[in-house]
């Protein structure tokens, strides 16, 4: 496997990104002497690992962005060919305890959300993983406008954790944000507390960035290949 160095600046990092716009996950792939999986049922993360890889970002599962002494976040989004996202975004892990004290600004998923560097992919399910397509990478940081709405999103989610009401939350609740059941299967749990206060086991919960907040920000600053 390829090693690469860790990008020094944000200005190296954009262009190292800005390199792999066109190209496919298989030639990515190569040049990191990585194999395509044939699917992605079981390596789900595995296009976000491989443009990790390829950039050299260095925070791997520690819960900071992954490029800890830019500020960056990275994230790939899977699209149509037209610019339409094809599933939200995930995030972070929700805590469902411990919420006390808590504020939006320095909340984890602020932390991740304050400088995001966006890659789209073209993935739909027709296309072969090793023909899939990078599209033109960009540096998003949350407007005003943009940041206020995540916030009152992550309040009114968090309110609900703490007083109980984990178990009453859908994906529809939250206009840029939601939260729903992030684990790798039914038998993982986690503690919460219900109306009463009482500790419980519940399904781990995780941030998610709905598709209609991803779309606005693909149309301002997607240009297809």
């Amino acid at each position: 496997m390829a090693t690469l160095n860790i990008p020094t600046s944000e200005a190296e990092l954009i262009k190292r990104a800005h390199a792999l716009a066109g190209l496919s996950l298989s030639e990515i792939a190569n040049r990191q002497g990585i194999k395509v999986p044939s699917n992605l049922q079981k390596e789900k993360g595995w296009i976000g690992l491989l443009l990790e890889q390829a950039l050299g970002a260095s925070a791997g599962s520690k819960p900071e962005p992954d490029f800890p002494h830019l500020g960056i976040e990275l994230k790939s989004l899977p699209i149509d060919r037209y610019g339409k996202p094809l599933e939200t975004t995930f995030v972070c892990v929700a805590p469902l305890t411990g919420l006390i004290g808590t504020t939006w600004h320095n909340s984890h998923i602020r932390n991740k959300l304050k400088q995001v560097l966006w890659v789209p992919v073209i993935s739909e399910r027709e296309i072969p993983i090793a023909q899939r397509v990078v599209c033109t990478p960009f540096l998003w940081q949350p407007s005003p406008e943009e940041e206020q709405t995540l916030a009152q999103d992550w309040q009114e989610l968090t309110d609900m954790i703490v007083l109980g009401e984990v178990e009453q939350i859908t994906g529809k609740i939250g206009q840029a944000l939601q939260l729903r059941p992030k684990a790798a299967n039914s038998q993982a749990k986690t503690q919460a507390f219900n109306q009463h206060g009482q500790p419980f086991q519940t399904l781990p919960r995780g941030f998610y960035l709905k598709t209609s907040f991803t779309q606005a920000l693909l149309a301002k600053n997607l240009r297809l290949n």
